[in-house]
């Protein structure tokens, strides 16, 4: 299976934009396994829930198959990046206590991707996957730019595997001993800028951008944020986060 590259071409934006997930699901990751030897962030991107995984690992593998993932992903004393898919990702046998998957599991070959994680697993290891739906803000204005941007704009742009976002990944197989896993929320207050940062890290939009040569962002979504949205004011958005979970044997 070719590796469906999505965001490489938008890795800096992605590093800098891309909403953070909230501490009360790390915690919550922590309470799964009984050792904390190492983690495993597969398709880690930045490298954002690596990151947060060290605070509670001792070593952390962060893979990703995108070279300028990588490259812009954040360092710490104790992750490890490598390029490396998620059907192969070079580490050793039964060495892991905890697999991780944010917002990246819809784009893996499954069958591929799980062979994979109950070879590199230690006996009591753990799986746990998230994925968050469509931002939510208290200002309806800005939330009905938001859905045009997403369903009308560049809807016909969005892979075919987006749709399992939509539907928090409960239509893709989870083969293990599934725990009841709660949802997590948080609330972030966004620019402007931020906002359109991080419109412009969706696939959807950089394939409208390579087909139509023209930013849709730019062009049409920012002159109707202006119009609704100062420059310095910060709005407030949610999101849900659906995870999840499950012992690997």
């Amino acid at each position: 299976m070719t590796f469906k590259d999505h965001f490489s071409k938008q890795a800096g934006d992605y590093s800098k934009f891309r909403p953070s997930y909230p501490a009360e699901l790390y915690a919550y990751l922590d309470t799964l396994v009984a050792e904390h030897a190492c983690a495993w962030d597969c398709g880690t991107g930045n490298g954002q829930a690596a990151i947060a995984l060290a605070g509670y690992f001792d070593s952390v593998i962060a893979t990703d198959a995108s070279q300028q993932q990588i490259d812009n992903a954040t360092p710490h004393e104790r992750v490890s990046y490598r390029v490396a898919t998620a059907e192969h990702s070079t580490l050793d046998d039964h060495s892991v206590d905890l697999i991780t998957v944010a917002q990246a599991l819809h784009w893996f070959d499954l069958d591929k991707f799980y062979a994979e994680v109950r070879r590199v697993a230690k006996p009591q290891a753990a799986i746990a996957v998230w994925v968050y739906e469509l931002m939510q803000f208290d200002d309806p204005a800005v939330q009905a730019v938001l859905d045009y941007c997403y369903r009308d704009l560049v809807g016909s742009y969005w892979p075919p595997e987006r749709i399992h976002c939509e539907t928090r990944y409960q239509q893709l197989p989870f083969p293990f001993k599934e725990f009841d896993t709660p949802d997590f929320s948080v609330q972030y207050h966004w620019t402007k800028d931020a906002f359109l940062g991080y419109l412009s890290t969706w696939s959807a939009v950089q394939r409208y951008i390579s087909d139509l040569n023209s930013d849709p962002i730019s062009t049409l979504i920012q002159p109707r944020l202006d119009a609704i949205w100062s420059s310095e004011e910060q709005k407030t958005l949610k999101l849900i986060f659906s995870m999840r979970a499950g012992n690997v044997f």
